[in-house]
């Protein structure tokens, strides 16, 4: 092997003079030029030795050999292009392409997230403050082309009292592909359609959509099951028994994005009241329900964004309310996890009935029971370094049919990998 290759061959996969690893060659002295290289790479799988341990180092190889060594080195993520370039044809008689040995390598990508949570609440005749840590793990497969599959595992921990609290879900596992000129995305997600102030929930179903910059979609859903529910049960609407269905649209019009979607809901919306100390809830069935909302954001100066959604009911179904709602939004900047240094500000009001909503996003009570919601919030979040970022808000809402609100701080530490 030449002098040039072997070095070649060893910057490619990162190597350098100082690496250490074990002789494996009774061949190759200690002083040669090529021993940390040759060393590094019997190390990495790249080279082979003879059955007698030796390299063999002064015998030709052909370029079929050589070629099989360019795939290992590529297959395990060497920069080795023009390598490639010059055993073309030994590496497509090998079966070896460069695009799939990257497909193969990348073929399945795990991310993540860990969030380290305060919270602070004074409501309902209740004062505590808590803290839990949620961790995350995105799992996505590449099918072939057209289709990837992905999942996301989630493990809680309570840190409130010391009963070690723990759980650990599988909350979603779905597919992505095209067919046709349609984007179908089936299985189990987190829905939240435009805003997510209508529905935020754990869904099973098929979501199929058509266009770019005008894009229209329609679904049809369940709700889930089991403990994916469970993350929305103080919202009170959405569970395994739902039926949902949705047709919408959004669309890029000049510098405003604009929404607009219908909701149709079978048998799932439910309200009631706490009984037992607030240890059994009673629910009452509403039946079918329609809810349409329309919307828009744009840009009012530079990094200052203006958001608001305006929802309404056919029916009034809660008397003590009425069957419209609206959400209005301010945001200022806003962190970028892969920019240290940069933040945001933001602000919104909820004014939300039971009527206009199915499982809104909100980490303020939504007071179900009390005919929905009306506050505000005020929030800031900060990138403190790559990929860690401060979120801190503030909700003070409360019973649109009651006499119960409250104030809740929310301090949550993000960490992406």
């Amino acid at each position: 092997m030449k002098k040039s290759l072997v070095l070649a061959m060893a910057m490619a996969l990162g190597v350098t003079a100082s690496a250490y690893a074990a002789n494996p060659f009774s061949d190759v002295p200690a002083g040669h030029w090529a021993y940390d290289s040759i060393n590094k790479l019997a190390a990495a799988g790249v080279i082979d030795g003879y059955g007698d341990a030796t390299f063999g180092g002064d015998k030709l190889m052909t370029r079929y050999e050589m070629a099989q060594i360019v795939a290992k080195a590529m297959a395990k993520g060497a920069n080795v292009d023009k390598l490639a370039a010059e055993f073309a044809d030994e590496l497509d008689n090998l079966g070896v392409r460069v695009a799939n040995l990257e497909k193969k390598a990348d073929n399945v990508k795990i991310t993540g997230q860990v969030r380290a949570r305060y919270h602070s609440y004074d409501g309902r005749g209740d004062e505590h403050d808590s803290s839990s840590l949620r961790t995350r793990l995105w799992v996505e497969g590449q099918v072939n082309e057209d289709w990837t599959a992905t999942a996301m595992i989630q493990n809680t921990q309570d840190f409130t009292n010391d009963n070690g609290d723990e759980k650990t879900e599988l909350l979603r596992v779905y597919v992505d592909g095209r067919i046709g000129g349609l984007d179908v995305h089936a299985g189990r997600w987190d829905e939240c359609t435009s805003t997510a102030n209508i529905l935020d929930s754990y869904v099973d179903g098929v979501k199929v959509s058509y266009g770019d910059k005008v894009k229209v979609y329609g679904m049809a859903l369940k709700g889930a099951d089991g403990d994916a529910a469970s993350a929305f049960d103080k919202n009170l609407t959405v569970d395994s028994n739902a039926r949902i269905y949705v047709v919408g649209a959004e669309a890029q019009i000049g510098a405003v994005n604009a929404y607009a979607n219908w909701f149709k809901a079978d048998d799932v919306v439910r309200d009631g009241k706490w009984i037992d100390d607030k240890k059994t809830f009673t629910v009452k069935e509403h039946g079918e329900k329609e809810i349409y909302n329309v919307g828009l954001s744009f840009d009012v100066a530079k990094d200052l964004n203006l958001a608001y959604e305006y929802m309404w009911a056919d029916k009034q179904y809660d008397k003590r309310v009425s069957k419209d709602g609206y959400v209005a939004t301010l945001a200022y900047k806003g962190a970028d996890a892969a920019t240290p240094g940069t933040w945001g500000l933001h602000a919104t009001y909820f004014d939300q009935p039971i009527n206009a909503i199915l499982s809104p996003t909100t980490d303020a009570d939504s007071f179900m029971d009390e005919g929905g919601y009306k506050g505000w919030q005020v929030g800031a979040d900060y990138a403190l370094a790559k990929n860690i970022t401060l979120e801190v808000n503030y909700f003070d809402t409360e019973a649109k049919a009651g006499k119960d609100d409250d104030k809740s701080i929310y301090a949550d530490l993000y960490f992406a990998f």
